[in-house]
């Protein structure tokens, strides 16, 4: 699959008359009789051929003249995955508006985080998506408003500016246009099952992926590994505290056949976007399963692994800096140790939170938190000490920057320039916290002893060469190999 899919005519429409899931995302189709636009999926009778036309996002659709499906609703369909596997102008931008910068920040602010011009950026996204930054970023307002509508009881004066409207008015003309409903109306036709429960500010989704998807490794790793007091794995849950733009919040996380159970705690509803938008990201929801198993397939040596549980994904963070730290604390020492090393820092310098259901007790320490801290206090070896607190310094300054909308090569490149960054540590923060698809761990004992025993090279050099027939998907190939292992980041905790 490639950026552009919407511009091959034939291959839309082969994919909308088999009603080929795979394909939400990748582009949406309009259709000029009905004035609507739909998910290659949707469940009606496909129109005819000469009646569809494709856009490449749903804002394009919108700002076209088209409102969304009723039946098929193509605005809640998974991202692109190029947004996730790319790392040009485009795809940045388009991760930076998924965490609301725009609507926090505007376009010059979008701008200035990608270090563009807003013309460049206005430009850019024009000319491949259809749509620009304020028509993207108004896309996801009325996503979030028909979450907001249709899963709280919220009056609507208060999910328009939550949802990041300016004034009622704007958000009751936007949701008419792109839906065709009036906000009671949504609210209306909303199943009650979808109203939250009585805990005030919490509101249950469902996040939809692509399948297949393998949930063993992506819970497995992020329970085995969770931080007392700020993640624990309940009742068949990954829950966690969020350090959000307006506030705090907590998440449960639950796999299901079809989607992702999301329970969502939130102590300013403003920050329903970019949660979700990062519960996506942690869980690499908007990945496309079938073309990195295809890939990966083609190893003969691979193709058992893929073959025995196909669709897993990468475990990533939702919080950059923080999987950084961790990764450092992590250095040489057991899963338990580095467990230790963190909670340990989080009971000194975290921010206590509330939970309603108990169990979770701070937000992860704040870059500027963990910058003040006297390193003298810092129970661990000297040299890791320093490499802790020069890490911390330069996330402090800016010189190090692990945002949504870094550059992967340069970004890693810095961190291999600070002192005790081996190329183990850049690249686990590479293919975790940045989310690049192709970073790769041939130091990895797990990964090297997983190549040995499947009959591949397991020196470095000579591995990392084998694996260039695996890019750009070699993170999931680490994902593989990993699951040959016992440990119990790759089982599904009971």
């Amino acid at each position: 699959m490639q950026t552009g899919m919407h511009t091959d005519t034939e291959r839309c429409v082969r994919a909308v008359r088999s009603k080929d899931a795979r394909f939400d995302g990748w582009f949406f189709t309009a259709v000029l009789t009905t004035r609507i636009y739909c998910r290659p999926s949707c469940p009606v009778v496909p129109p005819k051929s000469e009646n569809m036309t494709f856009y490449p996002s749903a804002a394009a659709c919108q700002q076209a003249g088209f409102r969304a499906c009723k039946r098929c609703r193509p605005d809640t369909s998974p991202g692109s995955p190029e947004w996730n596997r790319r790392a040009d102008l485009t795809a940045r931008a388009m991760r930076l508006i998924a965490d609301g910068v725009v609507d926090r920040q505007g376009v010059p602010g979008l701008a200035a985080r990608l270090g563009y011009s807003a013309r460049q950026v206005e430009r850019q996204l024009l000319a491949e998506l259809g749509a620009g930054p304020l028509a993207l970023a108004r896309a996801q307002r009325a996503q979030t408003a028909r979450v907001l509508i249709e899963t709280t009881p919220l009056p609507m004066a208060d999910v328009a500016f939550a949802a990041g409207f300016a004034s009622v008015r704007t958000f009751n003309d936007t949701v008419r246009e792109v839906f065709a409903l009036s906000p009671s109306e949504l609210r209306t036709r909303a199943p009650q099952h979808r109203v939250a429960g009585s805990t005030p500010g919490t509101l249950s989704l469902r996040l939809p992926f692509r399948t297949p998807l393998n949930p063993d490794n992506l819970f497995g790793h992020l329970a085995a590994t969770a931080v007392p007091g700020v993640e624990e794995w309940r009742d068949g849950a990954y829950r966690r505290t969020l350090r959000l733009p307006h506030g705090h919040g907590v998440v449960a996380l639950a796999p299901r056949p079809d989607h992702i159970a999301c329970r969502l705690t939130l102590g300013d509803p403003r920050d329903l976007t970019v949660a979700i938008s990062r519960c996506r990201r942690l869980l690499d929801l908007d990945a496309d399963p079938v073309a990195v198993d295809d890939q990966l397939r083609a190893d003969p040596l691979l193709a058992p692994l893929v073959d025995k549980a196909p669709g897993r994904r990468v475990p990533r963070t939702v919080d950059e800096a923080e999987f950084a730290v961790r990764a450092v604390l992590g250095q040489q020492v057991s899963t338990a140790a580095a467990r230790t090393h963190a909670a340990r820092l989080v009971r000194a310098h975290g921010d206590p939170v509330d939970d309603p259901e108990g169990g979770l007790t701070h937000l992860f320490p704040s870059t500027a938190a963990l910058a003040a801290v006297d390193p003298q206090t810092l129970a661990m070896p000297r040299t890791r000490r320093a490499t802790l607190t020069t890490l911390v310094a330069r996330l402090a300054d800016g010189s190090v920057n692990l945002g949504v909308e870094c550059d992967w090569a340069e970004t890693r490149a810095r961190l291999l320039a600070l002192p005790g960054f081996g190329p183990w540590t850049a690249d686990v923060i590479a293919m975790r916290a940045l989310g690049d698809p192709d970073a790769f761990l041939p130091t990895d004992l797990g990964v090297r002893r997983a190549a040995g025993d499947l009959g591949l090279p397991s020196t470095p050099a000579a591995l990392t060469a084998r694996a260039a027939a695996w890019r750009p998907w070699r993170a999931y190939a680490v994902q593989y190999l990993w699951a040959t292992d016992s440990h119990p980041i790759n089982f599904l905790p009971a």
